[in-house]
């Protein structure tokens, strides 16, 4: 496999695996509000994040930012929290499909900050695989790339149980919300004590 290959796998994996639950569920909370006719709009909000985590992660691979990885690891459940109360209050707001979809708007900016300290998240583990490699531009990229392909699939497969709960089942989009957002919280908070309380 060549060295591409490898760093893309591990990308791919590092996301799509329970070791990455702050991820996953960061991404389920992004995507709580939105169904499947939203995909737009999710487009934009995940390009938004992927701005963000692309940049630090490049950054801080190659050793031009440096951050204390336990300010970020505690970072990290705090944008998830941030994230899922901020779709809490807002849950008896129904986005209209059709609407135009914008690209500055409020949410994508948060989306875009969030990805920052996501990035550093990610830059952690890549930088403790590559060791010695003091300018991996290959191996920075290939990862990248991984990570966002099991992105993609992730947030899709959360539209996708969202349209069959909503569409199939007949679940009210507040009640999906809700319990998403729900969800999400409780995972952060339990992230953040296990890092304030090792």
């Amino acid at each position: 496999m060549s060295v591409f290959q490898t760093y893309l796998q591990l990308g791919f994996l590092h996301i799509c695996t329970p070791r990455a639950a702050d991820h996953l569920t960061f991404l389920l909370a992004l995507c709580a509000p939105y169904v499947l006719a939203d995909w737009r709009r999710v487009l934009a909000l995940v390009t938004s994040f992927t701005v963000g985590h692309s940049l630090t992660l490049a950054l801080a691979t190659l050793g031009i930012v440096a951050i204390s990885p336990t300010l970020i690891e505690a970072l990290i459940p705090i944008t998830i929290m941030v994230t899922a109360l901020l779709n809490m209050r807002g849950a008896s707001r129904v986005l209209k499909p059709r609407a135009p979809v914008v690209l500055v708007t409020s949410s994508n900016a948060l989306a875009l900050g969030f990805g920052l300290i996501h990035g550093l998240g990610f830059s952690n583990y890549l930088q403790s695989l590559l060791g010695a490699n003091s300018r991996p531009v290959l191996e920075l990229l290939a990862f990248n790339v991984g990570v966002e392909v099991g992105q993609v699939l992730i947030v899709g497969v959360i539209l996708l149980v969202g349209a069959v709960l909503l569409r199939g089942l007949g679940v009210a989009r507040r009640d999906w919300l809700l319990t998403t957002s729900g969800a999400a919280l409780g995972i952060a908070t339990l992230l953040l004590m296990q890092q304030l309380w090792p």
